[in-house]
């Protein structure tokens, strides 16, 4: 297979969200899309696409779908059916309807904060409460599950946990002993499973991605599963992710409540996941390892240039969650650096319990805009 280069784009005036919210003066580490160019690929098939100058209204393609089930298979040996899908517009979309579906209003669901912005917004979205377990940070920065506190939150009326794996923002990939656990937990209580596994192709050396509906025909009818080409190709714009459900009863009324609300997947969104699922292998292969020379970089420069941030390297994702406590800065990590760095960063407390004093750091883009951000960061501290 042809080696392909990663290419860093300038994104300036392309109406980013990343790169147009802020200033000129500042360097966006924060939202979760990268700054490389998609896979040729992927470029190639929309261009080809774009000039058949015809854009109606999509099937659901078949390719696809065999594309996604194969994928399945081949990445995290877990055999599911092409008719145990559906397309949808987004992962957020798909929780989100999925907790409205599961739950009546005055009921609760369950998450496990730190997390993800709109995973924790999701319960208000439904009108139903929020049971938080939240995950326990270990001294060298790691974050484990208190299971006993995880079962003991549950209540009669809690019906879902929304799961996150590799988790966002502090970059946990799951074991196979713990995902066994939660499963077990959440069959004998009976919450269905909603997990977000949209960065589950983003896991560096030394750690394995585990589809928590993998693990048994039981807890595989219990689970609905979110993934997309999103963030592993760099097509988020595009709006395209898949909802897997081997309950096909479930995956029905998901799908007959998705009617005239979600709308249909985006045409172009179609034709790129189909191209980087079929073609993006190499690319995905190379940006790997360019992400995890920055994860290296990363790592390196706070240890010894930012000691007083704490850091424990990611499993997955090009997100670090950085710990500024001992920085004890009164306006806290995210104006500060913002302000006297010029440097964009997410804001810990919109992560839910455990995110105070932290920032999380996107570091999917040139080693040069990493480094010029950090010695940003780095002076700031040190002439405050």
């Amino acid at each position: 297979m042809k080696r392909e280069s990663i290419k860093t784009v300038n994104r300036c005036g392309t109406d980013s969200v990343k790169w147009g919210l802020y200033g000129d003066d500042v360097l966006p580490l924060w939202v979760a899309d990268m700054d490389f160019q998609s896979p040729a690929a992927v470029i190639e098939a929309l261009q080809e696409r774009v000039a058949h100058g015809v854009f109606g209204y999509p099937l659901h393609p078949q390719e696809l779908r065999e594309l996604v089930a194969a994928r399945m298979l081949e990445r995290y040996q877990w055999k599911i059916s092409p008719k145990d899908m559906i397309f949808i517009p987004g992962v957020v979309p798909g929780f989100n309807l999925s907790c409205q579906l599961l739950t009546k209003p005055g009921e609760s669901l369950l998450i496990q904060p730190p997390v993800y912005p709109p995973i924790l917004n999701a319960a208000e979205k439904a009108g139903v409460r929020n049971i938080r377990a939240e995950l326990v940070r270990q001294p060298d920065g790691s974050y484990v599950v208190d299971f006993e506190a995880l079962e003991t939150a549950i209540e009669a009326d809690t019906r879902c946990l929304i799961f996150c794996n590799p988790h966002n923002p502090v970059g946990k990939v799951y074991t196979r002993p713990e995902l066994e656990r939660i499963a077990d937990i959440c069959l004998k209580h009976k919450l269905t499973i909603i997990s977000d596994e949209i960065h589950s192709d983003l896991v560096f050396t030394g750690s394995q991605h585990i589809p928590i509906a993998s693990l048994s025909d039981e807890v595989v009818k219990n689970t609905v599963t979110l993934i997309a080409p999103s963030k592993t190709f760099n097509i988020a714009g595009l709006s395209c992710a898949v909802l897997i459900c081997s309950n096909h009863e479930l995956l029905k009324k998901i799908e007959n409540a998705s009617h005239g609300l979600l709308g249909d997947v985006n045409v172009l969104g179609l034709t790129a996941a189909i191209a980087a699922y079929r073609d993006g292998s190499e690319w995905l292969a190379q940006t790997m390892q360019v992400l995890e020379g920055n994860l290296d970089y990363l790592c390196d420069f706070i240890q010894k240039r930012l000691p007083k941030i704490k850091m424990h390297k990611p499993d997955a994702t090009y997100l670090a969650w950085l710990d500024c406590r001992e920085l004890a800065l009164e306006e806290g990590p995210y104006k500060f650096f913002l302000k006297k760095a010029k440097v964009a960063l997410n804001f810990g407390d919109d992560f839910g319990e455990g995110g105070q004093g932290f920032v999380r750091l996107n570091f999917g883009c040139s080693r040069e805009l990493l480094s010029e951000a950090l010695q940003r960061m780095e002076k700031a501290v040190r002439e405050r």
